[in-house]
């Protein structure tokens, strides 16, 4: 029996703050997990739970006054998450991709998407200006770009959106990047082109060994394309998973309630399940659990004791009601009131 792969990216107990002349905001809480070689690790959530900006705090594009506060982030067992600001923008282009969720802030619309490609390759590896141009070629190929020789040519605004992405995914491969942080990468492309996009991205992480963080909202994107998904709420993981055991028996509330707000093919029903209230804000986050407000299964734990992640069958979910051990935590309000 093989050993398991050692993870390509591991991040440690990351908390992301914002200082604020109100104090500090906390963004990102203590949050932690592996990606291996070839792996997609989808992470999910509603917007504000902390997803791009956990993305930003790997790659090292953190928007000041944002600040990692604590945690390590680590690349092939090489601590990132500390080095200085050249020697990071080094490792973002030749071993950690990024692809943004709208092309055009990714592309200079005064150069040619060859000339862009050819700069970045060399940049990061020691090839000719005519060796660079092969290559920008055969990656425009590879992510499908048609007539590759005269679009090299060619300026942004000549491409559609979804080749405009597929443009984006060829510069961010092209130093031959361990890792990809695929930030909302199909969100802005229409279904047909989201497929291709999902396809593209499944097929060079399978012949690459390309490690992929792929952040969305859409958990259609991630039953495709993950073979992990971790579920964010408030700054935390709230799950963490195989992707087919936290859409087919999700152990957090949370993850129920997305998982319940997407329709079903041949499935009819008068409505669709939905999340009462809004996630909290950053300032206004409550003791204990941070989805107590809104959960319908809370306990008096719920509202006391912050949970952590803990093993819930296939899957670990932050949620009391999977503490064996716990005393109070399926205690609900209305039986804490009788």
């Amino acid at each position: 029996m093989n050993a398991p792969a050692a993870p390509l990216l591991q991040v440690r107990n990351l908390r992301v703050e914002f200082p604020t002349r109100r104090g500090t905001l906390l963004a990102v809480d203590d949050v932690s997990f592996d990606i291996a070689p070839g792996e997609v690790l989808g992470v999910v959530g509603e917007s504000g739970a902390g997803k791009s900006l956990t993305g930003n705090a790997i790659i090292g594009l953190l928007e000041p006054p944002g600040r990692i506060a604590a945690g390590q982030v680590l690349l092939e067992g090489e601590r990132i998450d500390n080095l200085p600001y050249e020697r990071m923008r080094r490792i973002r282009g030749a071993k950690i991709g990024a692809i943004f969720q709208d092309p055009l802030t990714s592309l200079n619309p005064l150069y040619t998407v060859g000339r862009q490609i050819v700069e970045t390759i060399q940049t990061h590896l020691p090839l000719s200006a005519q060796a660079a141009r092969e290559r920008a070629l055969d990656l425009l190929k590879q992510v499908g770009i048609p007539a590759a020789e005269q679009r090299i040519d060619h300026y942004p605004h000549q491409f559609s959106g979804g080749m405009r992405q597929r443009v984006v995914i060829a510069l961010a491969l092209c130093a031959g990047p361990r890792l990809i942080v695929a930030d909302e990468p199909t969100t802005a492309l229409d279904v047909s082109i989201q497929a291709q996009i999902i396809a593209l991205l499944k097929r060079l992480c399978r012949e690459h060994g390309t490690a992929v963080m792929l952040v969305t909202h859409d958990m259609g994107v991630i039953a495709e394309t993950a073979d992990r998904v971790a579920v964010m709420y408030a700054g935390r993981i709230a799950e963490i998973g195989p992707v087919r055991d936290v859409i087919k028996s999700a152990a957090h509330p949370y993850t129920r309630g997305l998982m319940g707000s997407i329709p079903s093919m041949g499935v009819r029903s008068a409505r669709l399940v939905q999340i009462d209230g809004a996630m909290p804000r950053l300032t206004e986050i409550p003791r204990g659990c941070a989805f107590n407000a809104r959960c319908t299964e809370a306990g008096e734990r719920c509202f006391r004791e912050r949970p952590e992640l803990m093993a819930a069958g296939a899957t670990r979910a932050a949620c009391w009601r999977h503490d064996t051990g716990g005393v109070g935590a399926v205690r609900t309000k209305e039986a804490a009131h009788a």
